[in-house]
């Protein structure tokens, strides 16, 4: 990995943007990185970690804090972006983390989401492309290509030299978590945990089986128990249970089977006495039964007997109510004969009392005739009535005449009054027309200044913008010259610096025994030293840079200046030299008379419509006069006919009315009078045909009753009886007569008259007996039942105890096997004599390879006096061993503690460490190359001597093409390191400046 450029926003101290050129920086090998406290050393080893990884080193990264500067203004965005090369690959990474800007509308703030950019160079277009915006790929790919994640990288790339002397200094176990961290153990710790796990879960098989086996033994114990010796006291995860439970499980089946042989024996000898006392209470029970049967159908007989009388009287009311029904038909007939009379005598009354008193005792003959006359008078009637009909048609006409009369009469009052102001109207209509014409013409003539008017202000704007945007243009070309005159000022002093130093530059690539390419001598007797100040090519490339890049803006100012000269001018010349307020309030008025203007003039057609509306309902007005005075004439006319017609009816129906009010009423009453009798007639006829019927009737009833055996047809009528009660009398003579033959039946059994010989049942004492029996068949029943269940039980429970047992044998025994393995990874078995964890025992293999690589260059540092080493001796007491550290002194051939060390030893001690540990991590991580490193601090320890021997050391690292940057503030480091990156701490932000020289010279 290698770092070209670093550019920071707004980010840490820095307020604006500031930038860092790698490549300048690693071209000398080692570089300083020095400035006040404060200023952001540090700041620029988090930008280049976050743009690697989003994120800080974690030793910064507090909670709250916020990586934006607050020296920023508002609008500016918080950035950074790096480009490195990685695996091959030339990558620029830009990220933005989540801050808080202004809104862009109203007031506040708003808080933008964090942001990244991948981008990669394509050597062959010679452009970058885009890869990826996504924070998760991102991370995901410079991880893949860094092959470290970020405590490594900060360990291993941002040696932090305070962290690699606690690393001295520390126990195992705080050993043991760096190195963790940085080659990643934690598989080895996973299967550390992993068998923890194994065996904690095959321990609670174990015990969960013995639980089970315990549980089994406690239900066999209930199962059996009396009489069963109890099972030995043993706990789960005793290797002894399994036996003990099967030998005590085979005891306890053979004392049940034992128990289920007597219980058989017993419920056998309770069955036969319990089957002799149960045909003893049968034989009992049926003597009972049979006596209890006579006695029974003895009393039914006597209470028959003393019913008797009430059978007789009920068949004779049979008998007397079946001669009755005889004479029933002769009795409804005399009953509809009499109905039917009083029915005509009722209406023969209500009809008489409607006719007058000469008519009360005419016969059905007078009525009927009086009737013929009366529809003879009705049928003279008919021409009145419809004389009658045509004078209410006469009436409604008339009516109707009227209603049209007051009509036609609105009619010629609205038409009057609306002709009488047609003149004044068509008047107003004909000014609306020609008020919108002349509307249109003043729109027009409006429209065609409005435009030019827009235009001018349009111009006048734009003029002013530009007044501004070129005066700011002015200025900024003035700038750009005075900036560009400074750089090429800057130039032209590094060139003549470097031309006056031109001789030690030569010098530097003298070879003793090769010529001189100035003069040709092959001997260099007083070859010209570099100076402090001096200047390389590179310096002056760089500046000459600068110039031509402030020349370029300078020609680029010149060229937006005159393009805005020019537009400001062609703005001057279409706007004049109106104010654009003028220009504004001239355009307003304009658009407002324009817009009054067009909205008059769009009512042209309407007004036009308007004019011809009038003159049709004008049009229509006087034809709808003129019509209504016709129509009055000719009601006229037709009003004086109907008088004359009305006149001529009125003779016909006061004749045809009589004393009736109307020929109609006249009508109604001889209908009316006319039906009465009718009526009457009808009542008389129906009066003397019923009472005939009715004699007859009485006639058949006398005759029907005689035969019947009644003396009266009333007798006849009292002994009928309703159809309820006489099938009721006929329900009990059958049972009466039912019940009779069967209490004769019964008592003529053979059986029963035999048990009524004999002496009484004893039932009580048989059943007695029984129940003793029955009572001690259930015990041995159930004894037997639970004999049974218990022998059954015990066989289950000990199939299901043998199962156990053969299922916890592979358990105990993976148990076993696991535990040992899990105690021996985890430092705990005593076969593991150093107490060494498995991650230990793999972190003290990394740990020897970053002691070895640590010592190669700890030697050359020290003068080839110290050594760093690798012991796994057993600590003290619990502790763990296998992560010791030692330093062997070669003065005196002895090993001690790396804790006894000084404070300058144990800086350049660490410093090997730190070194060393690069190495080994860089190999773990893949190969990747790590071409950049940083080391903070430390240096101040060191004396001169010491200082120049780690300053070799890190200078060596560019023959594996490294460079290495120093963070430091002692000064010294100033004068012996040429190249250096300055942080410049200001009231109003941080600033990054760079300084380098020639290698070659410096070397030279």
């Amino acid at each position: 990995m290698r770092l070209h450029r670093l550019t920071l926003t707004a980010f840490g101290p820095f307020a604006g943007t500031q930038s860092v050129d790698f490549d300048a920086l690693s071209a000398a090998g080692i570089f300083l990185l020095h400035g006040p406290t404060g200023a952001g050393k540090t700041s620029v080893l988090d930008a280049v970690c976050y743009a690697l990884y989003g994120a800080v080193p974690g030793a910064r990264q507090s909670p709250g804090a916020s990586l934006r500067s607050d020296h920023a203004a508002p609008g500016t965005y918080t950035e950074i972006m790096l480009e490195l090369t990685v695996g091959g690959r030339r990558l620029e990474i830009t990220r933005q983390p989540a801050q808080v800007r202004p809104k862009k509308r109203g007031a506040g703030f708003t808080t933008e989401k964090a942001q990244s950019w991948l981008r990669e160079y394509d050597p062959e277009g010679g452009a970058w492309r885009a890869l990826s915006r996504s924070h998760q790929e991102i991370g995901e790919e410079i991880s893949q290509l860094l092959g470290m994640s970020r405590e490594q990288f900060c360990q291993v790339v941002l040696l932090p030299q305070g962290d690699f002397a606690r690393f001295l200094r520390a126990d195992a176990e705080a050993r043991g978590k760096l190195l963790g961290r940085l080659f990643d153990t934690r598989r080895f710790a996973a299967v550390e945990e992993r068998l923890a796990e194994l065996r904690r879960s095959a321990e609670q098989q174990v015990r969960s089986g013995d639980e089970r086996l315990t549980g089994i033994a406690q239900r066999i114990a209930q199962a059996a128990g009396a009489g069963v010796p109890p099972l030995p006291a043993l706990q789960p995860g005793d290797p002894a249970l399994a036996p003990a439970v099967l030998e005590w499980a085979a005891l306890a089946r053979s004392t049940a089977h034992e128990r289920a042989d007597i219980a058989e024996s017993a419920l056998a000898a309770a069955e036969n006495r319990q089957a002799v006392a149960r045909r003893a209470l049968d034989a009992e029970r049926e003597l009972a039964r049979l006596q209890e049967r006579f006695a029974g159908t003895r009393r039914r007989a006597e209470e028959l007997e003393a019913r008797r009388p009430e059978h007789d009287e009920a068949a004779a009311l049979l008998e007397r109510g079946l001669r009755a029904e005889r004479v029933a038909p002769a009795l409804a007939l005399r009953d509809d004969a009499d109905r039917a009379h009083r029915v005509a005598s009722a209406e023969y009354d209500r009809t008489r009392g409607r006719l007058p008193g000469d008519l009360a005792e005419a016969g059905a003959e007078q009525l009927a005739a009086l009737e013929r006359s009366m529809r003879q008078e009705l049928g003279a009637l008919d021409a009145a009535r419809q004389a009658e009909r045509r004078s209410a048609e006469i009436g409604a006409e008339r009516a109707g005449l009227e209603r049209e009369a007051r009509t036609d009469e609105e009619i010629l009052r609205d038409a009057e009054s609306w002709l009488a102001g047609w003149d004044a109207t068509r008047r107003t209509l004909q000014d609306r027309v020609e008020t919108a014409q002349e509307a249109v013409t003043r729109a027009e003539q409006l429209a065609g200044q409005l435009e030019p008017a827009r235009r001018r202000l349009d111009a006048a704007r734009r003029r002013d913008t530009l007044e501004a945007s070129a005066d700011e243009a002015e200025r900024r070309l003035n700038s750009a010259r005075e900036e560009a005159n400074t750089a090429h000022e800057a130039w032209l002093r590094i060139r003549e610096r470097r031309l006056e130093g031109i001789a030690a530059e030569l010098a530097a690539r003298l070879v003793d025994g090769e010529p001189c390419a100035v003069c040709g001598s092959s001997g260099h007797p007083a070859p010209a030293r570099a100076s402090a100040d001096q200047v390389d090519p590179a310096d002056e490339d760089a500046s000459r840079e600068l110039y031509d890049r402030a020349d370029a803006e300078r020609a680029a100012a010149e060229g937006r200046c005159a393009r805005l000269r020019e537009e400001r001018a062609a703005a001057r010349e279409a706007a004049g030299t109106a104010a654009v307020a003028e220009l504004a309030e001239l355009t307003r008025r304009l658009d407002h008379e324009h817009a009054e203007a067009h909205r008059v003039a769009t009512g042209t057609h309407a007004a036009r419509e308007a004019l011809a509306r009038a003159g049709r309902e004008y049009d229509e007005r006087l034809a709808a006069r003129h019509e209504a005075e016709r129509r009055v004439a000719a009601r006229t006319s037709r009003r004086e006919a109907l008088d004359s017609e009305q006149l001529a009816l009125e003779d016909q129906l006061r004749q045809a009315r009589g004393d009736a009010d109307s020929v109609a009423g006249r009508v109604a009453q001889l209908e009316s009078r006319a039906r009465w009798l009718a009526e009457a007639a009808d009542a008389v006829q129906a009066v003397d045909t019923t009472a005939a019927r009715l004699k007859e009737a009485d006639d058949r009833l006398a005759d029907a009753a005689f035969r019947a055996g009644f003396d009266t047809p009333g007798a006849a009528a009292d002994a009928l009886l309703p159809e309820t009660d006489r099938r009721t009398l006929q329900r009990r003579i059958d049972t009466w007569q039912a019940e009779a033959a069967a209490v004769a039946d019964r008592l003529a059994e053979p059986d029963t008259r035999a048990a009524a010989d004999r002496p009484p049942a004893e039932a009580d004492a048989a059943q007695a007996a029984h129940d003793t029996a029955e009572r001690a068949l259930r015990a041995a029943s159930s004894v037997r039942t639970t004999a049974r269940e218990r022998r059954a039980e015990l066989g289950r429970l000990s199939r299901q105890a043998e199962t156990e047992v053969r299922g916890l044998g592979p358990v105990r025994e993976e148990y076993g096997r696991v535990a040992r393995l899990a105690a021996l990874t985890a430092g705990t078995s005593t076969d593991n004599e150093r107490r060494m964890r498995l991650e230990s025992y793999v972190l003290a293999a990394r740990l020897e390879q970053v002691a070895a690589a640590a010592t190669v260059r700890l030697r050359r540092m020290s003068g080839g006096r110290y050594a760093l080493v690798h012991t796994d001796a057993r600590a003290g007491g619990q502790r763990r061993s296998g992560l010791g550290l030692q330093v062997v002194d070669a003065w005196t051939g002895s090993a001690r503690d790396t804790a006894t060390l000084s404070g300058g030893e144990t800086f350049f001690a660490s410093l090997a460490l730190a070194l060393g540990l690069a190495d080994v991590v860089t190999d773990e991580a893949g190969g990747v190359r790590l071409d950049t490193l940083f080391i903070d601090e430390g240096f101040g320890s060191l004396d001169d001597q010491t200082l120049d021997e780690v300053l070799d050391v890190l200078d060596s690292l560019r023959e594996r093409d490294r460079s290495v940057g120093i963070v430091s503030h002692v000064a010294d480091l100033r004068r012996r390191i040429p190249t250096q990156l300055e942080i410049v701490k200001e009231r109003d932000g941080s600033a990054v400046r760079q300084r380098g020289v020639d290698a070659a010279a410096l070397s030279g």
